[in-house]
This record gives C-alpha cells, structure tokens and sequence, in this order.
C-alpha cells in the first residue's frame, strides 16, 4: 500500500534522506588551522552529524596527506564530502515466535521498507528461517532493504501438538516461546550498534515480546513501539474486563455478550502473559494489523484509555496485499490455484485452521463428511499444528474417511501442505471460508471480501468470531463456543457450508463481506484512511510533520 514515496507539504520527500542538522567547516589553508578543524570535524562526526569540510583542492589535499585520521571519517575530495551514509532512521522489527505472528511483521516489514527505510528483522536462528520458508508469499530477496539477523537460543523442549488434548491451546510452541526470552541482552547489543548506522531507531515489537526490548529505552535515540497482533476489539474487551466492566456506550454494548476466555488457554500461558505485562509500560505507541472501517471504535477507546500509557495508536492494515498479482511461478502451489480456475464464481468454500490448531481423527472425520454430505465445492487444507521447531521431528498425517478423496474428486480438493491463502481468498471462484478466526485470517477474508464460517478454537479466536458474525454480521457460527467440548458433527459441517453458500442469508453476508472488502482495500489507496495513518506512523518515527497533524 505504500509503494509511492510519502510527500510532505515542505516538499521534502520521505524517501530522501534528510539530516537533522549538517556541519560546515572552513578552515584557514595553514596546517595547523587545517589540523584543528579536523579534528573538530571528526568530533561533530561521532554524533552522527554530517560534516561538510570546504576549501580549495590543493589545500584539502595537504589536510588529507597529512592527517590519518581523515580517512577514518572523512573523504574530502575538492570540499566534497564522501562520509559513510547514515541513515535518517532504521527500524527493527522484534517478532513473537509464531507463523502468524511471523507474517504479520514480515508484512509489515515490507510496508516500512517501501518508504526507504532499512528494517532489521531480529530472531532466533531457526525462527527466521521458518519466516523465510513459510513466509507471507512474496520473493523476500527481491526486497534489498529487509536484513534478517539470527541469534542462538538454548535448546528447548519441542514437543508435538496434541490432537486429543481437552484444552486446544497450541502449548507445544510455549519452550520455543521462553527460549525466545533469551533474546533480551543479544537484541539490546543489536540495538546499541545501530546509531553508528542511523540516527534515529524505531523497534517494533510484538506485543508478546515487551519482555526482550524492554531495556532499549535506554539507548540514545531508540524508541519502542509495540504491535498487536490480535484484534484491538479482543484488545479493548480484555483492558475492560481487567479494569472493572465501566459503562459502555450504546455501540460497545456487545462486549456484554463475549464468550468467556475459560477454555481459550492453557495453564501455562498465564505465566508467560505475565511476564510480558511487567515489561509493557515502555511503549511510545501502539500499532494494529487493523482497520478503523473495521473496530474504529475499538481503537478510539484504546487511544483514550491509553491502555499501554500512550494515546497515540495507528491502524495501519492490513498489512496484506489487497490486490492479488497474476503469478505463474507459485509452481507445487499451483495446483490449487488452477483448480479454482475452472470454478463457477463464489461457488467454492475454503477450509483451513490455521498453524496452531490440531484435531481429533475423530473431528477431522467429522469434518470431511460434513464436507462431502453437503454436496458443495471445497478446498481443504488438511495439515497439524507447527511444533516450536517446525523443521524437527515428524509430522503427523491424518487420516481421512476411506474413499473420502475418490468420491469428492472434481468437486473437493485435499491440501496436505502449506496453502497459498492469500491467492486462494481472492480468487474470483471462492465464495466463503471455514476458519478458525484467528486475526491474520480474518483480515484477509475481510479485505478480500470474502464471508466466514466461524469456528473458533483457541486464544482470541472466540471473541474474533463475534466481531464477524454479531458487530461486522459478514459471517455465522459452525458451533457456539460453550460447547467447544461436543465433537462438531458432519450434520453441523453440511449446515453451515449450505447456510453460507447457497441461501438469502448466506448471500447478505456476501455482499456485505464485498462492501467491506472495497471499503477496506481503498483505505489502503493514496489518499485512503489507513494509507493517511501509515504516513503519518512513518513521518513520526523520522521526525517529520504532516500537514494533517497538529
């Protein structure tokens, strides 16, 4: 959304590198004025200033063949000077463990570096390999300006998911989680380097990892801002449960009606949530993967709130593409996408949970009988949970009913692997998505406009459901979170595909979806209201100042 350079009202462009201040030096041509100014300059030097040293060519050459240290600072060429560049400011980007969590940031990542602004992603050694391997579906080589940085963690536990546990909260990525804490002295090294390299620093960083970067506040010139990568809806819902459940007005009166979180997590995560909160208090503001079109109303209750101590919140998603590029190299994920070619329009539900949810033989069972009894077309993406270390270990193949593959062929299509989603959503030919609602998810089906069978499973996943079906009413429930415990029977799959794709109802929620999905994919446009938000985020962290500002 922000390929075009931001422009500011001064006319000067985001995308050049401005200074903050430049140093001009004019020296009188006699080697001891020269020598003084020199060493002056290299001073005004160390603080990232750039220093201009002006004279005559021949005068500039005796300061040069005279004095070493000018070619450790300076190269002065005819009063040109040639200094190693310094960048206005430089971002970090400090991700959660998670594909999700992943992907979020990598997106976000790309946007940043759109501006010409250098961003270093920092994590551990195999994580970021995960986030290359499994990324968000674009040539991340193709953009010079992201840098990954790998750093070692300890040797962590890396249990796989359990399918038949009571609690379906992913504990099996927690070790990778808490290894992942050891990153606060090697991320605060990284950040301690970079004003040699930048003059201001921006680290971003998950919301979830507020214990890593909590000592960088301390840096000179660094700030900190953290980004939610659940729904600031699920957000503000929690700020009020925790806070004591004050008046509501008339629109948030919803948030009386939310699933409780029983159920949602698992004994462990608490721990680790807490360790996040100690450290939370250190934001200069707060970014969400959101949209104002979508939970303006959430947003403007957190910025009031000021939940983290910050009033200023941004809404800068999604972070997503909104127009899907023709590609002809997706080669093994191809298969899908010219499957979908052939389809009738909207005639095609997509199925998938996820990275974190795992299910029962016996649900998945369930789940493919539903699929076949009700007579409509699917692409099914049928894999397990990631484990913390997704390149260890087996992964568990489930077992579909026999014949099951046979008997839907032509009409369903079984996915075992990584699935393009992005594509697979705004393909023309999909008309509806069973989903888990986890947030990455559910802002893509939104901006591409696409209505949602609910089934939540874990973490926010429940409250996301009720921000599709009861306030956004682009979407229904596969089954009501109280009964998350009862096995989802092929009666219950049948219903909900038939309801969402081919009935009056189904078809209101579709329309709607592809109202919203317009509205949300021209915020991101020159001129949209999150594109505004996305400049003003970037004219903050570069000290500029927008005409739109006050």
């Amino acid at each position: 959304m922000a390929s075009e350079s931001l422009s500011l009202e001064n006319g000067v462009e985001n995308g050049m590198k401005v200074d903050q201040v430049a140093v001009v030096m004019v020296p009188l041509p006699a080697q001891g004025h020269l020598n003084q100014l020199l060493h002056l300059s290299r001073l005004v030097s160390s603080y990232n200033i750039p220093v201009h040293f002006v004279g005559t060519t021949m005068h500039n050459r005796q300061a040069k063949k005279t004095n070493t240290m000018a070619s450790e600072s300076l190269s002065l060429e005819n009063g040109v000077e040639n200094r190693m560049k310094v960048d206005q400011v430089a971002v970090v980007m400090v991700p959660l463990p998670a594909q999700g969590h992943l992907n979020q940031l990598l997106h976000l990542s790309r946007l940043v570096s759109s501006y010409s602004i250098p961003v270093h992603f920092v994590g551990t050694t195999m994580h970021n390999r995960q986030a290359k391997v499994s990324g968000p579906g674009w040539d991340l080589s193709a953009i010079t300006n992201i840098h990954f940085h790998d750093f070692p963690t300890p040797t962590f536990h890396n249990p796989p998911p359990d399918p038949n546990a009571t609690s379906k909260f992913p504990s099996q990525i927690l070790p990778a989680f808490h290894a992942s804490m050891h990153l606060r002295e090697p991320v605060y090294a990284f950040v301690n380097k970079l004003p040699s390299t930048a003059r201001r620093i921006a680290v971003i960083y998950d919301a979830m990892m507020a214990y890593v970067v909590q000592d960088i506040h301390s840096i000179r010139n660094a700030e900190t801002y953290s980004f939610n990568s659940i729904s600031a809806f699920c957000t503000y819902a929690y700020y009020w449960e925790v806070t004591g459940k004050s008046a509501l007005s008339t629109e948030a009166e919803i948030l009386k009606e939310l699933p409780s979180l029983e159920g949602c997590f698992s004994p462990e995560w608490p721990k680790f949530l807490e360790l996040q909160q100690e450290a939370k208090k250190i934001s200069s503001g707060d970014l969400y993967n959101g949209n104002r079109l979508i939970e303006g109303l959430y947003l403007d209750l957190l910025a009031k709130e000021k939940t983290t101590g910050t009033d200023k919140v941004w809404a800068i998603g999604p972070f997503n593409p909104v127009v899907i590029a023709e590609k002809k190299e997706l080669n093994s994920h191809k298969k899908c996408l010219e499957w979908l070619d052939k389809q009738p329009l909207n005639s095609v539900i997509f199925v998938s949970f996820g990275s974190t949810s795992s299910f029962s033989n016996e649900q998945i069972k369930e789940l493919a009988l539903g699929l076949e009894q009700s007579e409509w077309k699917f692409i099914w993406v049928l894999r397990d949970a990631d484990k913390g270390d997704v390149f260890e270990g087996e992964v568990r193949i489930a077992p579909l009913p026999e014949g099951f593959e046979k008997r839907v062929e032509g009409r369903g299509l079984v996915v075992r692997d990584w699935a393009p989603q992005l594509e697979i959503l705004g393909h023309p030919s999909t008309g509806g998505f069973m989903s888990h609602c986890g947030w990455n998810s559910c802002i893509e089906s939104i901006s591409m406009g696409v209505p949602i069978a609910a089934w939540p499973v874990h973490s926010d996943q429940p409250r996301n459901a009720v921000l599709i079906t009861k306030v956004l009413k682009i979407g229904l429930e596969v089954r009501d979170w109280a009964h998350r415990e009862e096995l989802v029977s092929r009666a219950m799959v049948k219903k909900a595909v038939r309801k969402l794709m081919d009935s009056a109802e189904g078809e209101e929620m579709r329309k709607r979806a592809a109202e919203l999905g317009d509205a949300v994919k021209q915020s991101v446009m020159e001129g949209g209201a999150t594109r505004k938000e996305m400049d003003s985020f970037i004219a903050h962290i570069t000290g500029q100042t927008l005409s739109s500002e006050t």
